[in-house]
Formats: C-alpha cells, structure tokens, sequence
C-alpha cells in the first residue's frame, strides 16, 4: 500500500474543509479527487503532504504515519499543490537543481529527463520571471517528478494549460503509474478525470460521496460527469450539507 487515509478529517474555523476522508492507493492507480472549488480536494491533498495538521484520522505512506513521522513519509512523495514555488529571478534549470538538493539520487541527468518530459528543456536557461502560467506550471509538475516518487500528488496538474499542455499532463500521470508510482490527482473537470484515472472519488463539500473504479463507473454511467451528478444527488437525499 502505497497511500492510505483513514477517518481524516481537517476544518477550519469557518468550518469549511475535509471531513472523515478514507481511502487507499496501491502502486500503479490513479485516483482522481473530482469536485468544484471547495469541495475539500486541495484540504485532503495538503493533509497528505503534511503542510497542514489534520483534526483527527489517520494517513500513512509507505507503510510510515505521515503525520508523527512527516519528514520521512514525504521521502516517498513529489507534490504540485496549487501554485509552484518557484524562485522568479532564477532560471528554470537553477530551481530544478535547488529542489535536487534534498534528494541524494538525483543527479543532473535526471534533471535533464524531467525538463524532457515536461517539454521545458528548451527553456531551461529562461529565468522564471519570463514565464508564463503555463509553463511554470510544467516546471512544477518537474519539480514533483524529480525523485521519481513512490507517492505523486498533482492538484489542478491542467491549470493554466493548453489543449497540447493538458494532453501533456495527462500523458505524464499514465507513465508515472506505468512505472509504479501511486497517482493523487484533483480537477473540477469530469473529462479530464475520466482520461488519466483508475479510480474517481466524488467531493463536494469537503466530503467524500462516492468512490469507485473507473470501469465499474463506466459500466453503469455513460460517462464520469454522470456518476458525479448522481452522486451528489444522491448525497443530498441523504441529507449531506452540500
């Protein structure tokens, strides 16, 4: 097991959040988080990478509690949550290499094969600043794939991107599952969901209201956006605050 996540639950103050969250991820899925703003994707995705203390529950990567043992458990992880942290006024290969540094495996060629992936070697002497949205975006998902990551966690991967981007992105989860890894990834959008998952897990208002395999959901619904609709249809006749 890969990832897993049991009864976890994190609110804030204006009690918005994620709430009583479990799942689990073995090597080779994808599951995708798919709900609107708000639903609680982003919470549970922070939640997992230890950049913000949970309530209540429990999460272990690899078989370590990634909550009383983060530094360890995030050994096994790359993240792209939100916005890239990236250092503007530095080139696209400096900011690979500053992140290298907290991996004892990566080497410059492996820098090299992530630009390659994401199609940024071309602008890897660019200085961030130079950049669009959507490029930087590519520079972050190189960032979360330097280690070759047990664990990948890709929230909104597509954001900003173009048609060609977002097939690029979509390609970039297929092989990181095709090479073992286990996949987190969020969208709002059903399609994109349904393109690059195994699984898909329904959020709206930061619960989780269904979760299932892809071919199980296509076997019964004629597309994901269906089994989405249907499931927060059914949430609100169970009366779920959604």
């Amino acid at each position: 097991m890969v990832l897993q996540l049991s009864n976890v639950t994190k609110l804030y103050k204006n009690g918005r959040g994620a709430e009583d969250i479990s799942f689990a991820l073995l090597p080779g899925e994808v599951l995708g988080l798919l709900g609107p703003n708000g639903s609680g994707k982003t919470t549970t995705m922070k939640a997992i990478a230890g950049l913000i203390k949970v309530n209540s529950g429990e999460i272990t990567i690899c078989g370590i509690d990634a909550i009383n043992q983060h530094e360890k458990a995030v050994r096994h992880t790359g993240c792209l949550i939100e916005a890239p942290a990236l250092y503007e006024h530095t080139t696209v290969l400096t900011n690979l290499r500053l992140a290298a540094r907290f991996y004892s495996h990566v080497d410059e060629s492996c820098i090299n094969e992530v630009l390659e992936m994401v199609e940024m070697y071309r602008y890897r002497k660019d200085k961030v600043r130079s950049l669009s949205l959507g490029m930087r975006q590519r520079v972050g998902l190189a960032m979360a794939l330097l280690s070759s990551p047990e664990l990948l966690i890709l929230d909104e991967p597509a954001n900003g991107l173009d048609i060609e981007g977002m097939l690029l992105v979509r390609d970039v989860i297929k092989a990181a599952a095709a090479g073992g890894s286990a996949v987190l990834v969020s969208s709002h959008l059903a399609n994109e969901i349904q393109q690059c998952a195994t699984h898909v897990a329904v959020m709206h208002g930061g619960k989780m209201l269904a979760i299932d395999n892809i071919h199980e959901v296509l076997q019964s619904f004629s597309s994901v956006e269906d089994f989405f609709i249907d499931a927060v249809k059914r949430g609100r006749q169970g009366g779920f605050a959604i």
